[in-house]
Formats: structure tokens, C-alpha cells, sequence
């Protein structure tokens, strides 16, 4: 029995995907009953608990022959008080189910203790989970290429793409498809101690990049447009995200752009194979409203 968490996730819910397609017994662990309902039809078992309570998420990981673990994305509050709950009350769980195996979810750039704003959360989260099972393997994933979702409705009404990050600037990226398949594989393979693998796409790409890749499926040109640092907070702001979320994302473009999104090469590397066109065609096909990515 396999166990994921975040199915209702872009990357938890990939790797339940996997897991199912290969004919994998999974166990999704989702917050209220009604949210498991898509995945109890495709024959997956489903728990309810919430990760910060130690002892419900206990009983969802036990008899687990390994877990998929991962920190929800910040929605609200400090994420990095919201970390340390988490990742205490998660590592005690695991603990409490002698959990065998562990795929944390983390990122590329979280060596760095600071500086990288909201993925240094996930230098804390990796800290709190060393060693959570006798088997634990860090998956550090490239900036999700399903991120850019969140523009595409102005790509196509506009036919310009906002970002915060450098239209030059070639960064890892990768499909949440190949996160999934990733993850899928890591928890089947055999191993013991702790791991980390870094895991990007067939390439490093920009947001140029990715401009090019909307024109290209759209049919037209499409031209990135780096939105100034001085308008960023006021906008997110405006998508109604809490200030204290507001300001450990924008750490996060910081960081990017002062190049400490990078790979550390002594780590395992793996690559998905999604391409650029693959991914951004499939979110032209499910476009969502207006944002910045």
C-alpha cells in the first residue's frame, strides 16, 4: 500500500495517478471525506485527516509500505511558523506508523537555509524529515511548468505573458506529470538511508521560453512582459493573496533571479520528458483566469 498526500494537488495528484496506473494499492489522505470521492472511484483507498494532527495522520500512514510527503503550498498565516507545525506533527506521524519508506516533495534551491523565500521553507521541511524513515529520498523539483496556468487566460485574451521571473533567464522547469512519474518510481525502488534527487525537464527553459511555446500552440505571436518588482506585491495583493504568503513568494523570484534556483550537482539528477510545447499545450487546452506565474 502505497500512501500520497496533496492528491488534490498538482504533484500529489500525478503521483496517485502513477500509482493507480501501474496497478499500485494507493491510499490518499485528504482533509474531508467528499474531496476523496474522485479517487475512491478510481479504486484508490482513501483517509481523512489533516497533517498537522500527529495522531490522525498516524493511523492514515500505517501498514504503508511508503508514503508520498510533501508541505501544502501557503494559503494563509506565516509558511514558515506553518512549516515547522507541519513538518513537527508530520515526522512525529511517520514516526508513530514506523513508516519504511518516504518521498518528500521539496525543491531545487532548497540547499539554502535563506534567501530563496518561500522555498526555504522547504530547507526547514527537509530538516524535520531526515531521517523520518529508515529509507527517505528528498525529491527537489524544478519550478512547475502547470504554474503557468495561472496566466494563461491573459496569454490568450492579451497575447502577453506576465511574469516575474527574467524573460532571459533559463531556469530548471518541469512537468507536475513527470513529478508524479518520478515520485511513483522513487517509491518503488529499493534503498536505505536518505536521498536526494533533483529532478528538472528535457531542458532548462525562460519565460521567453515559454512565450514562445504559447505562440507556437496559439498560433500567434505571444511577448513576455517582466512585470517590475515595484507593481508585484500590489498585484498579488490584488489576487487576494495574505501579505505574509505575498511576501515569501516574492522572496522566492528574488532568489531566482539572484541564481540560487540551481541545481546542486553532487545530488542524484533525473529528467522528466514532458516538453515545453507538451505542457503548455495541455494548459492552453485547460485554461484558468488571469494571474501572474
Amino acid at each position: 500500500m502505497y500512501v500520497v498526500l496533496g492528491a488534490n494537488g498538482r504533484a500529489g495528484g500525478e503521483a496517485a495517478r502513477a500509482l493507480i496506473e501501474r496497478g499500485e494499492a494507493v491510499r490518499v489522505v485528504v482533509r474531508r471525506k467528499e474531496q476523496g470521492e474522485k479517487w475512491a472511484m478510481l479504486g484508490a483507498e482513501v483517509a481523512v485527516a489533516s497533517i498537522e494532527d500527529a495522531d490522525g495522520m498516524g493511523d492514515a500512514l500505517k501498514g504503508a509500505q511508503a508514503a508520498f510527503l510533501l508541505n501544502p503550498p501557503p494559503v494563509s498565516g506565516d509558511p514558515y511558523a506553518r512549516t515547522e507545525e507541519l513538518g513537527l506533527a508530520l515526522a512525529d506521524a511517520a514516526r508513530r506508523a514506523r513508516l519504511p519508506k518516504a518521498v518528500v516533495l521539496s525543491s531545487i534551491g532548497a540547499q539554502h537555509v535563506s534567501g530563496t523565500g518561500v522555498i526555504a521553507t522547504l530547507n526547514r521541511f527537509e530538516a524535520l524529515l531526515d531521517g523520518v524513515a529508515p529509507a527517505t529520498a528528498f525529491l527537489r523539483s524544478g519550478y512547475f511548468l502547470e504554474t503557468w496556468g495561472e496566466v494563461a487566460g491573459t496569454v490568450t485574451s492579451e497575447s502577453v505573458l506576465p511574469s516575474f521571473l527574467d524573460p532571459a533567464q533559463k531556469i530548471p522547469m518541469v512537468s507536475t506529470i513527470d513529478v508524479g512519474r518520478t515520485a511513483a518510481t522513487l517509491l518503488g525502488e529499493e534503498w536505505g538511508g536518505k536521498r536526494v534527487v533533483e529532478l528538472s525537464g528535457p531542458g532548462d527553459w525562460s519565460a521567453g521560453d515559454v512565450a514562445a511555446a504559447f505562440a507556437d500552440v496559439l498560433g500567434r505571436p505571444v511577448a513576455p512582459v517582466l512585470v517590475p518588482a515595484e507593481r508585484r506585491a500590489a498585484l498579488l495583493a490584488d489576487e487576494g493573496v495574505p501579505g505574509e504568503v505575498a511576501s515569501a513568494l516574492l522572496g522566492m523570484f528574488d532568489g531566482i533571479a539572484n541564481g540560487l534556483f540551481v541545481r546542486e550537482h553532487s545530488n542524484e539528477q533525473r529528467s522528466g520528458t514532458t516538453s515545453l510545447e507538451a505542457a503548455i499545450r495541455r494548459i492552453v487546452g485547460a485554461a484558468e483566469p488571469a494571474g501572474v506565474a
